[in-house]
């Protein structure tokens, strides 16, 4: 395998729109590429698990964001519903604690349908990337985002979660303390000159990688791109250069 086929097996790109033909379009001209593709909130809410199903029996590998954090059993039973839709991957918050990560598991592994793809990843968010020192202490954390990703990341493991998700400013360390099979997951991939937007914890993707994330999450920096399928090349390749 090339690996420029390595890095598109490894970029997720985020669908986060609610228009319907826009992210069908997104697939359309993408998915020769063999990335894969992040629906979360707005999206699914707007196409519901109808239009997923569909996406999914029609080949895209979709990693459902829907960051699930309420009390176990409520998340046990919603990560049923995700792993019969035949998501490739699907998340919890690890605030929501050791126990509901476990049911959440339980929730995937009951649920899996080895025709679909078997059961799907869990990941567990670790801390938004949009944080930074004065949001967490907004929030009651004390100062150290790298501590209490780490932290996070250790109880996600041995509660049952496959990986995490973490900006690229704590892959290292993650990847460090939890070995070479852990999956992570960076959102706030930004390539060298692109806008920010929200994000505060960001990364280039060659920095990502060389870091020790597993799967990349880009959005705006491809769907606000003049050509979306010329953008998304252009980051598999700086990625390629990277995994060479």
């Amino acid at each position: 395998m090339s690996d420029l086929a390595k890095a598109g097996e490894r970029l997720i790109l985020a669908l986060d729109t609610p228009e319907l033909p826009e992210a069908r379009e997104f697939i359309h001209s993408t998915q020769h590429l063999g990335i894969r593709y992040k629906v979360g909130p707005e999206l699914f809410l707007a196409a519901g698990p109808e239009w997923l199903d569909k996406v999914i029996r029609q080949g895209a590998r979709v990693f459902l964001d829907l960051k699930f954090h309420d009390i176990p059993n409520t998340v046990e039973q919603a990560c049923r519903r995700a792993a019969g839709w035949g998501v490739w991957m699907c998340n919890v918050h690890a605030l929501g604690g050791a126990e509901m990560i476990r049911r959440a598991r339980a929730g995937l592994e009951e649920a899996a349908d080895p025709r679909r793809g078997g059961r799907p990843l869990l990941l567990a968010v670790t801390l938004l990337t949009s944080h930074d020192e004065k949001a967490l202490s907004e929030i009651g954390l004390a100062p150290g985002t790298e501590g209490h990703v780490v932290r996070l990341a250790k109880m996600a493991k041995s509660a049952g979660a496959d990986g995490v998700v973490c900006s690229a400013l704590e892959a290292a360390a993650v990847r460090k303390e939890l070995g070479p099979d852990f999956t992570i997951v960076t959102p706030g991939i930004r390539p060298a000159g692109a806008d920010v937007n929200d994000q505060v914890r960001i990364s280039t993707p060659a920095g990502a990688i060389k870091a020790g994330a597993s799967h990349l999450v880009v959005g705006r920096p491809i769907t606000k791109a003049e050509k979306p399928a010329v953008a998304c090349r252009v980051i598999l390749t700086e990625m390629a250069g990277a995994l060479g």
